[in-house]
């Protein structure tokens, strides 16, 4: 077998994907969107971004809306500040290594630690059976990650588990078949990013909530987000002070207005003393809606473009470049292929 070696990159390198599964929220945006283009711009980091189609397969979908979703998705990372020209961005599907890489992390795993995936048992809950996709969609999610030799992987915390998955496999591999992989880290996204429901602050804001007036999506116009500020749970004693056991409502709005404006809490709790929540979430409408606007006016113009697909073939192009050689290596490993005598 011939000598293997992970060659290094000099940057580091961060890699993270969003499906095309609904429209993006304020929370997607604040959560993962402004962040990646906070990295993007730090000259330290090599970014590579994904829009997952693959996953999003996981349960049946319409196949025109899931290609409307997979452009959508697209045009929203642009216009949000994700620079092409700074960070790599494709379809998952059109790298077919990650297909590849998927099976072997899959024939590297066990029902075991599969089935104690807590998104797993949620999704699963009360259903006698579900597709095997959602089961061994974890995998997939470490091929993801292992196919780009990535340094960092930024997710929230609730993904935790999915990177002590891919690390736990990624280790498994190497002390069996030899250094093949680079261990990632999670670079778990900033508190003060994690967005809760509109009108449940207990639970993260979602697209797929029942209730549309608990999210405000990226592409709602004006008058959509001053309706679900507006009716946002908030509590009885009217003081705008940030305390998320006690006002978990009113704490998620001060969240929302400080990382829009760039106020800290702390400024806000100065600014509003006295004053009521109808005063605060009407300068909170205006806040969000002006965040919004420029992301709309750039979605309207680059989502009919051909830019977008030159885009994405470029991205395809040069994920492939790095995503091959390390598919090549694993298969080495594994003994799969023709690889060397």
């Amino acid at each position: 077998m011939a000598e293997i070696t992970i060659p290094k990159h000099d940057k580091n390198r961060i890699f993270s994907g969003i499906q095309p599964s609904g429209d993006l929220h304020l929370g997607n945006y604040l959560g993962a969107l402004h962040q990646f283009v906070d990295l993007q711009n730090d000259d330290q980091n090599e970014c590579i971004y994904c829009v997952v189609d693959m996953h999003a397969i996981t349960v049946p979908q319409d196949p025109k809306m899931l290609r409307k979703r997979i452009y959508d998705l697209t045009a929203l990372y642009l216009a949000c500040g994700v620079d092409p020209k700074k960070s790599i961005l494709f379809v998952q599907s059109e790298v077919p290594a990650h297909a590849e890489l998927g099976w072997i992390m899959t024939c590297s795993s066990y029902t075991g630690e599969l089935s104690r995936m807590t998104q797993f048992k949620s999704k699963s809950q009360g259903r006698e059976s579900v597709p095997s996709g959602l089961f061994v969609y974890p995998t997939l999610m470490a091929a993801d990650i292992l196919l780009y030799d990535a340094d960092e992987v930024p997710v929230g915390t609730d993904q935790t588990q999915h990177i002590e998955l891919t690390r736990d496999l990624a280790n498994r591999i190497n002390n069996t078949r030899g250094e093949t992989f680079i261990l990632p880290k999670g670079r778990y996204l900033k508190e003060g990013a994690r967005i809760m429901a509109l009108d449940d602050p207990s639970k993260k804001m979602s697209k797929s909530a029942p209730n549309p007036m608990s999210r405000i999506s990226l592409m709602d116009d004006e008058k959509t987000v001053k309706k679900a500020i507006m009716r946002a749970t908030t509590d009885s004693d009217g003081e705008i002070r940030f305390d998320p056991e006690n006002k978990p409502g009113v704490s998620n709005l001060m969240n929302i207005y400080s990382v829009l404006s760039g106020e800290s809490l702390d400024s806000l709790e100065s600014m509003y003393r006295g004053k009521g929540y109808g005063d605060f979430k009407k300068d909170l409408v205006s806040v969000v809606n002006g965040a919004l606007q420029p992301i709309r006016t750039r979605f309207e113009e680059i989502r009919e473009s051909s830019e977008l697909i030159d885009i994405l073939e470029d991205g395809a192009e040069k994920a492939s470049a790095i995503a091959n050689p390390v598919l090549a290596r694993v298969k080495e490993r594994f003994g799969m292929g023709l690889g060397t005598k």
